[in-house]
């Protein structure tokens, strides 16, 4: 697809910082033996990886607001546009040598998202959209969620909480009415990724409380623009202050929906 000069820049963004977290997940690797651990040096990569997001975008759109994951909410000289910036989701992963994890990048205007990248360096796919011109994968390859219709036949990714908290009861009681229904589960500790595996039909859908906006903003796009739906968990919510999302392919998002949402 011939992106407008926006994605661009956040594609080449993206492939940049990509290349500076992938140096050093080697060296994660071979901190993994060590006494002391990655755990020091994977908050510097996470925070050097944000500064240079942050330096390409700026330098192309001085005037643009910022939220980012690591230095927070900054506003622009134009208050009807921000960048949305996860510089590493999937922090855990990266920390314990695990290959999936991601860079999310997403542009808002008007509070609506307009584009989104989402970008594995490990694996070298970059999915990225833009409103009103699909869903992509690398260079030529469009995306579209899956083509399933029964619940029996549907692969869900979710996420739990880290740390057994507030929605652990929650996200139980989910699994134990989703799983007897459904294919299976998959927990693989990065939502950006999560939803960019529902926009190119991987996962079928995909539920998790207490979201960040630099989590699910580059997503939600990403789904919509391959024909999937995405809602709050709750009506009336709003997802990207809220963070409860369902996300699911059209046909099967009523079912997934109503068995989610059942409290009873």
């Amino acid at each position: 697809m011939q992106g407008s000069a926006n994605l661009n820049v956040m594609i080449k963004t993206a492939r940049k910082a990509g290349r500076s977290l992938v140096r050093d997940f080697r060296e994660v690797e071979n901190l993994q033996v060590s006494r002391k651990g990655p755990g020091d040096f994977v908050s510097k990569a996470d925070i050097a990886a944000e500064e240079i997001i942050r330096e390409e975008l700026t330098r192309a759109r001085p005037t643009y607001g910022w939220l980012g994951e690591e230095s927070g909410f900054e506003p622009g000289e134009d208050p009807t546009r921000r960048w949305i910036v996860d510089p590493l989701d999937g922090t855990t992963n990266y920390l314990h040598g695990l290959p999936h994890w991601a860079i999310s990048i997403a542009l808002e205007h008007k509070g609506e998202v307009v584009a989104g990248v989402v970008f594995d360096p490990v694996k070298d796919e970059m999915f990225y959209a833009e409103k009103g011109q699909g869903a992509w994968l690398n260079d030529s390859q469009r995306i579209r969620v899956s083509g399933r219709t029964r619940l029996a036949d549907c692969l869900f990714g979710a996420g739990l909480p880290p740390d057994g908290g507030t929605y652990l009861p929650a996200m139980l009681r989910d699994m134990g009415r989703l799983l007897p229904q459904c294919s299976g589960m998959r927990r693989w500790g990065a939502a950006a990724l999560d939803l960019a595996y529902v926009a190119a039909g991987r996962y079928d859908g995909f539920w998790e409380y207490n979201l960040n906006a630099w989590d699910l903003a580059a997503g939600v796009i990403l789904i919509r623009e391959a024909g999937g739906l995405v809602e709050p968990m709750r009506e009336g919510q709003n997802l990207m202050t809220d963070g409860h999302i369902l996300a699911a392919n059209a046909d099967i998002f009523g079912a997934f929906a109503e068995v989610i949402r059942n409290r009873d």
